[in-house]
Parts: structure tokens; C-alpha cells; sequence
């Protein structure tokens, strides 16, 4: 196969390509096709900016385009990480020549932003829908210009769940025109739970919901239809697990091609590696029912949609970090605020040592700059320079979630030292894992090579070739989000200019598959 080095490849390269599409935690997708362009975009939870919008020609290979969402809203409520909260599995719409996202926040209710243009600039958030465990909502405008909004219920925050609720809704999406009512209720559907993520959609002139229920590990997707957008709909189950490995396989996005094909795309829960994206082929069967994969399971390969050739590609994780910026692929822990990095003439990413009380506690910390596992394989490496003089401050590379490992410089009285520590999920501050030693350039190149099982090995390079680390660190996830790579710089709380670590070259060299 011809083309780039890619961390992971979806497109093999004869006409056919492999699940996961996208091997990493786009966790909740859902998909639009304008023209002959696709857009994805994705939850992105407490990080900032939010909102990717991901771009395709043929639904295999993605590149990452940017955010919707420059801050969480309120922005006083994400200036210190809430990892799991924030946005939840948004749905990505195109009418009257706009873009539309809603999605749920299960804090404060469901919010809306529009753009002519999926790079932007997108409209200020508009709060649709305020209350406490309002999620998943997606909007529809039929063929008569009247617009509908469905959403799901959080527990954790209302009490409820398993049931899908409709609103008629303003058709330029700025109010709900009614009380809303269940429409679905999973209660009353045998051996069904956890009713969720409902996606809306309108063919043949009926109303389909497609929502998964069972949980995101162990559930299913299923399909709803009727005559009537607030019911009564009867369901079928159109894709479960099988007799794959593709556990859980639900919460997805339909879209048809240019050429008539349905496609489905839909996630599975991966651990550390958060939510992967598969994608299915559609088709309908003579009870006008959609069936998904092979005959409602998953498939592990499949012929590409028909349409143009595309050049093999996916979302960038590699960065120079050029004019000091650093690319669409990160995000920060939190609101970001002023002075996280720092303006300069030369090559490299210029992160200031932010004195914060969480110095010795990543997971609080909200100036850590971060990006998805790329694949279940892969080597990350970056180069590191310490400029501080402030005794405690420090920097590296980490692999971030409930419990996290990093490698880097770190600022001591006697000069500047190469550090590994972790923590585990129980303990909330971090420990050494390899004993310092002296990094008298205060430079270093760090690596981490992740395996299969999300195990991490760290190494170092401050002059004498890589070295190994510690032991190997089992990388953990978040409640709801894959582990995080990251990029941080950070000092314990304290007088006088904390100084800067300047990183360069961060680079994803493809594993083992």
C-alpha cells in the first residue's frame, strides 16, 4: 500500500477498508453529508475547545477540521476540569443553508449553535431547553417546514431514564413551542434499559428514531417508527454484538451517499481507548425495516461507499507546533484562560509553568493540554526544554485519566532533573516511579510506547540515548472518556515568573498491530 505513515488505517487501500474507522475516542458520532462532503462531530465532554467537526468524502477516511465551541458554558462552571461533565452526544444537522449542533449538557439543559460554514465562526451557545439530566437531543425539520427536537434523560441528574421525549420546536431552533411529552418509553418495551442518544430522522413519510439502549458496553441499537411524530411507535433491535467482539455496538449516526447507499456509523466502548467508531453498511428490508451489518451485526471489513477515491488519511496527531500554535487535535483540561502559553519568535509550543495547587494532581489540573490515544499501538514522542527557576516547577508528557503516568523535567534547588511519577486511581498525589536523575541541559526527549491492553512503557533521552522508565503503567479511562495523551507545564503556587517549557516535535510512530 502507497501513502502515508499512518498511526492507524482504516482504508486498506483495494476498495475496502476496516473497522474502527476511527480508532480512537470520538465518542458518540453523529454524522451529516452536505453535498458530497460529510461532517462528524462528536462529544468532547469538560474539554475546551469542544465540539470537533471532522471531515470525510467517503465516510472512511476523516480529517479534523477544528471546534464549534471555543468554551463550556457557563464558562465559570469549567474553569477547573469536570472531566465527564460538560458536552454530551451532540447531533450535527444541516438546514436552511446552516449548520445546526444541539446537544445536552446534563448540568444545565440543551443548547444550540448554528454556522453557514462548518469552519466557522459558529453562533454563541443558545440555552433551548435549561433543567437537570436533559441529553442527547436532536432536532428534525420535515418536508413542511415544521421542526421537532427528541432527547433523552440522565439519571444521575433527574432521577429518570429509558424514555425519549418530543418537543415541536421553533423552526429557527430558538424555542420549544410545547410542555414536550415521552414518546418512547423503554419501561414498557420488554428487556429494554437504559433508552438513550436518539437520533432523528424522516423517510417515506415516517417519523424514525434510531437510540440504543443496554448501556454503552453492553447494549444495542435500535430503530422506531411512526406515522406520527409523537407516536405511538413500534421498535426493532437493527444491530447488536453477535456473534462478534464489537461489544456494545450503538449510538450512531445514518446518512445516505450521493449515490443512494445507506450507511450507519456507531461506536464501541473500548476502555482506555474510549469510544471507536465503526462503520456499517444499511440497507432496507421488504418491511421497510433498516438492517445494519451483516444482517444486524457488525462487520470487520466492508467494500468502501461508492464514490471518488480518496487519498488515506486520518485526524492529525503529529504537531510542530508552527508560529508557536498548536493544532486543532488538542484541547485544554478546562476553560482556557490567559497566559497558558507564551508568545514568542521561535520554533515550538511555549507552555507557561501556571502555578496552580493541583501541581502535584494532573487529573485538577486545568492547563494541561491534551488529545485522544490514536490507536491501540503507537509510540509518542516530543521534545522537552525546562526555563524555569522556579524550584518545583516542571513539565511532560503524560497519559492522563482516573489514574496517570508522566515523564519530564522538573525545576529542584540543585538544578533541573528528569522525573517519572504516577498516580493510581486511589491516591490523589503522585509518586515517583524511577528514581530522578540529572538532566544538566534541562532538555529531554520523552517517549511513551503504548501496547495492546493500553499499556504504557515510558522512556527518556537527556543526552545519552532513550533509557527506560519505571514499570509498565496500565492506562485508565475517565467515567465516560478514553485516556488522554498530554502536554502540560506547571508550578506549585508561589511568588516570582514561574517560567516556560518549550515542546517540539511531537510525533505518533504506528505499533504492532
Amino acid at each position: 500500500m502507497s501513502g502515508p505513515a499512518l498511526v492507524w488505517r482504516a482504508d486498506l487501500g483495494d476498495g475496502t477498508y476496516r473497522n474502527p474507522i476511527l480508532n480512537a475516542d470520538w465518542s458518540d458520532p453523529d454524522v451529516v453529508r452536505v453535498g458530497d462532503d460529510y461532517y462528524l462531530t462528536a462529544s468532547s465532554f469538560g474539554r475546551a475547545p469542544g465540539l470537533p467537526i471532522l471531515h470525510s468524502r467517503d465516510l472512511v477516511n476523516w480529517r479534523i477540521l477544528g471546534h464549534a465551541l471555543d468554551r463550556l458554558e457557563p464558562a465559570d462552571a469549567f474553569a477547573l476540569p469536570r472531566h465527564d461533565c460538560g458536552v454530551w452526544a451532540p447531533s450535527i444537522r444541516h438546514h436552511d443553508g446552516r449548520f445546526w449542533i444541539f446537544w445536552g449538557d446534563p448540568d444545565t439543559g440543551v443548547y444550540q449553535i448554528n454556522a453557514r460554514d462548518p469552519h466557522g465562526p459558529w453562533s454563541a451557545p443558545h440555552l433551548i431547553k435549561p433543567g437537570k439530566g436533559l441529553i442527547d437531543p436532536c432536532p428534525l425539520w420535515d418536508e413542511h417546514g415544521n421542526a421537532y427536537l427528541v432527547h433523552a434523560w440522565a439519571k444521575s441528574r433527574s432521577g429518570v431514564n429509558n424514555r425519549l421525549t418530543g418537543h415541536r420546536m421553533s423552526p429557527d431552533g430558538r424555542e420549544l413551542l410545547d410542555e414536550g411529552r415521552v414518546i418512547v418509553d423503554g419501561d414498557t418495551i420488554p428487556g429494554w434499559f437504559t433508552l438513550e442518544g436518539p437520533k432523528l430522522h424522516r423517510r417515506d413519510g415516517w417519523f424514525w428514531i434510531l437510540a440504543p439502549a443496554g448501556g454503552v458496553e453492553t447494549g444495542w441499537q435500535g430503530a422506531f417508527r411512526s406515522r406520527d411524530f409523537f407516536g405511538p411507535y413500534e421498535e426493532r433491535t437493527i444491530l447488536a454484538q453477535g456473534r462478534t467482539d464489537v461489544n456494545g455496538p450503538h449510538q450512531g449516526a445514518w446518512v445516505s451517499t450521493p449515490s443512494g447507499e445507506d450507511w450507519f456509523l456507531h461506536f464501541q466502548q473500548r476502555g482506555a481507548y474510549g469510544r471507536v467508531v465503526h462503520l456499517q453498511p444499511m440497507e432496507w428490508d421488504d418491511a421497510g425495516w433498516p438492517v445494519v451489518g451483516d444482517d444486524g451485526e457488525p462487520v470487520a471489513w466492508y467494500r468502501k461507499p461508492k464514490g471518488p477515491a480518496s487519498e488515506p488519511c486520518a485526524p492529525a496527531v503529529d504537531d510542530t507546533f508552527p508560529d508557536g500554535r498548536y493544532g486543532p487535535q488538542w484541547s485544554w483540561t478546562a476553560n482556557p484562560a490567559a497566559g497558558w502559553t507564551t508568545a514568542h519568535d521561535g520554533p515550538g509550543l511555549w507552555l507557561t509553568c501556571h502555578r496552580h495547587d493541583a501541581a502535584d494532581d494532573l487529573r485538577r489540573l486545568p492547563n494541561a493540554l491534551v488529545q485522544r490515544l490514536p490507536a491501540e499501538s503507537f509510540t509518542a514522542t516530543v521534545d522537552l526544554a525546562l526555563h524555569s527557576e522556579a524550584v518545583g516547577a516542571k513539565a511532560g508528557l503524560a497519559v492522563l485519566g482516573d489514574a496517570f503516568g508522566w515523564i519530564g523535567l522538573e525545576r529542584a534547588a540543585d538544578g533541573v532533573r528528569l522525573v517519572h511519577r504516577f498516580a493510581s486511581v486511589t491516591t490523589e498525589r503522585e509518586r515517583d516511579a524511577e528514581h530522578p536523575r540529572p538532566a544538566p541541559a534541562a532538555r529531554a526527549r520523552l517517549r511513551i510506547e503504548v501496547t495492546p491492553g493500553a499499556r504504557c512503557r515510558f522512556s527518556a533521552d537527556t543526552g545519552d540515548g532513550f533509557r527506560p522508565s519505571g514499570p509498565v503503567f496500565a492506562a485508565t479511562p475517565w467515567r465516560w472518556v478514553g485516556a488522554l495523551l498530554a502536554v502540560f507545564a506547571t508550578a506549585p503556587p508561589g511568588g516570582g515568573a514561574p517560567g516556560h517549557a518549550a515542546f517540539r516535535n511531537f510525533h505518533a510512530t504506528p505499533g504492532q498491530e
